[in-house]
């Protein structure tokens, strides 16, 4: 099969939606896929075998990890040379709307897949205005769709209930090998603690951005004085979160890759996710591989992967006092948390990268088979300076 992704979020940017564009990549390359990835510039120019072509970017101000790139007519005959069966458009926001209108015109069977609470996000930018016109153009995006996909049941809901249509579930999936309990280290332990292993050791890992909610952690670190917390990631506000956790006993990392963040995992004794917007949290999968018992928000894709008391601990979204509360809960009863360790690791073994990309390509195949045009176009687009504007706009407008 021949599969083209236009995708936003890309390399050198640390997060879920590139850790699972990465993955599924590496696994259509094993299975003898031919794939082409358009992304804005800044990354690599291939990608397991994939060809990757950047577009002129610029970081995004309120997110400069974020590169934002314009379509460009030039996407049109990358396309055509490229002949891709398929489509996928990951996460569309500026450089995927060309992708959807060239798609169109070169009537490809057209993939998109959400992976965030976009319109959320707003509200942690004091932007909040925006949420329904966010919605509506998310609307117009995926009506262009032939087949429309999500990370968890709960935004898949969200997208149904907002008018889109028949939209399903991309698995999840970790990296069970890598990501184990055979994986702690007492050098690392030694590292996240400050010099101090016989402390608890709680641990955050993750974007550090305003949509995380990662200052509610304080007051856990504040209600635990016994407890040590380690942050691991970067983002647009870490130098505001070192202030914030100032005088605390809280450590920041920096990002972590590899086996030196399968060792954090492993090394600490619980994993607090306070985030209400992700969909699907990959990094709690990863923690529950490495048998570190996840505390996290009952909100978003969560509960698709914790059950509280089970698989973890979960604590509402309006309770202030949740997050210090269900670390209490977790620290306090040795004999529940090494059974929640045992059943969580038991959990995430049945996902698999391959497993996960199968699935994908079998409905991959199942949307080229049926594939129909959604929207007719309007005729092709003169090819000048602003035909790139002209694409967004036609995309746009029904």
């Amino acid at each position: 099969m021949r599969i083209a992704i236009v995708t936003e979020p890309f390399l050198p940017k640390v997060d879920g939606v590139v850790t699972i564009l990465t993955k599924t990549v590496e696994c259509l390359r094993r299975g003898g896929d031919e794939v082409l990835i358009i992304a804005p510039s800044g990354g690599p120019s291939e990608l397991h075998g994939a060809k990757v072509v950047g577009m002129p970017s610029l970081p995004f101000p309120l997110y400069p990890e974020l590169r934002l790139a314009l379509p460009r007519t030039r996407m049109r005959a990358i396309l055509e040379d490229f002949r891709p069966d398929i489509l996928h458009l990951i996460e569309p926001v500026l450089l995927g709307v060309g992708g959807i209108y060239y798609g169109g015109e070169l009537r490809l069977p057209t993939v998109i897949s959400s992976h965030t609470y976009l319109p959320s996000y707003v509200h942690y930018y004091r932007l909040g205005m925006l949420e329904e016109f966010i919605w509506m153009l998310m609307r117009l995006r995926h009506k262009r769709a032939n087949l429309n996909l999500s990370t968890s049941s709960v935004t898949i809901g969200d997208l149904r209930d907002r008018g889109i249509e028949n939209p399903r579930l991309w698995e999840r999936a970790v990296d069970s090998d890598l990501f184990a309990p055979s994986a702690r280290s007492a050098e690392m332990r030694n590292r996240l603690s400050g010099d101090e292993p016989e402390k608890p050791l709680l641990l955050y890992v993750g974007r550090l951005s305003a949509e995380k909610d990662v200052p509610r952690l304080r007051d856990v670190i504040r209600a635990h004085p016994e407890a040590r917390l380690a942050i691991v990631g970067d983002g647009p506000v870490r130098r505001e979160l070192e202030q914030h956790f100032e005088g605390t006993a809280t450590v920041f990392t920096g990002y972590l890759r590899g086996k030196e963040l399968a060792s954090a995992y492993a090394s600490s004794d619980l994993f607090l996710f306070p985030s209400q917007t992700d969909t699907l949290g990959l990094v709690l999968l990863e923690a529950m591989a490495s048998g570190c018992p996840v505390v996290a928000c009952r909100a978003g894709g969560v509960p698709d992967v914790v059950q509280d008391g089970v698989t973890g601990f979960l604590f509402e979204p309006s309770d202030a006092d949740g997050p210090v509360g269900a670390v209490a809960r977790a620290l306090s009863h040795k004999t529940d948390l090494d059974r929640v360790k045992v059943n969580a690791r038991r959990e995430v073994e049945q996902y698999s990268w391959e497993g996960a990309t199968d699935r994908l390509r079998a409905m991959y195949m199942e949307t080229i088979q049926n594939y129909a045009p959604k929207i007719p176009h309007k005729g092709l687009v003169k090819r000048t300076s602003s035909a790139a504007t002209l694409a967004v706009l036609r995309t746009l407008l029904p």
